[in-house]
């Protein structure tokens, strides 16, 4: 499992496969993403599940962290440069 300080590389989202909506906590579409994967027990990336609390590295570099169902922006994976 992922964490903070390890997270795991998962490349950028392929269209083809099943991820879970990505998002930054204050967008528009929050409350209503969030209602719809209401009580979810981890997110999808990849056809890959992750636990909620776990983190991942995109391929753009970005920092996301699973929430009931969503991946929440979270900064930069560089911890030189968050």
């Amino acid at each position: 499992m992922a964490t903070r300080n390890t997270p795991s590389a998962v490349g950028s989202p392929d269209p083809e496969l099943k991820t879970s909506p990505i998002l930054d906590e204050f967008d528009e579409e929050y409350d209503v993403l969030a209602q719809e994967v209401e009580d979810m027990p981890g997110c999808y990336f990849n056809d890959i599940s992750y636990t909620d609390g776990s983190y991942v590295c995109s391929g753009s570099g970005t920092m996301l962290h699973c929430t009931k169902g969503l991946w929440i922006r979270q900064g930069g994976c560089d911890p030189d440069n968050p």
